[in-house]
């Protein structure tokens, strides 16, 4: 199947001069959705994952029913302030300034072997500050999934030394 069939490019969004990869076609359609979630499950069962993390909104949309069809658990990454619990924390540089990540200070065990999931893999940033959140509470992260790679971007020379599996490139 060629998921690229399935997702919308909208040009000069957010901003001129940006081709922003919509991705809602590829979840409106079950079959697309489906396949596109297999592809990552079976490369997480290469893994032995036992736990899935997330970062928000789009984050959860990837991960979660990967994390219910391998039979594990599922921890979201979210902005400061969203999370009810005690939570650590990352800063990484966004475009026009710094953000905060944060995670629940109990969401992973030391040990556990982690699959971070995404719908996007951009300048790597959000998925830095995920990966350092997730080895703060001792977990392994043994791969980061993404349905999207922006190549231009060059995210993966942010997080290098950890394997990435892709759906697709632009």
């Amino acid at each position: 199947m060629n998921l690229k069939d399935y997702i919308a490019s909208i040009p000069d969004y957010p901003q001129e001069g940006i081709v922003f990869r919509d991705i809602s076609p590829l979840m409106a359609d079950g079959e697309a959705y489906r396949y596109a979630t297999q592809q990552i499950v079976e490369y997480a069962q290469e893994k032995g994952i036992d736990m899935v993390v997330g970062p928000e909104a789009r984050g959860f949309i990837v991960g979660c029913p990967v994390a219910y069809q391998l039979g594990v658990g599922f921890a979201p990454v979210r902005k400061k302030g969203k999370l009810p619990r005690k939570t650590i924390e990352a800063t990484y540089q966004k475009e026009y300034g710094v953000d905060i990540l944060t995670l629940h200070e109990d969401a992973i065990k030391p040990g556990q072997r982690v699959l971070i999931c995404d719908d996007l893999l951009a300048t790597g940033g959000t998925i830095k500050a995920t990966i350092e959140l997730v080895e703060k509470l001792g977990g392994i992260v043994v791969g980061c999934a993404f349905l999207i790679e922006l190549m231009d971007l060059q995210g993966r020379d942010k997080i290098t030394g950890y394997e990435i599996k892709t759906l697709m490139e632009y």
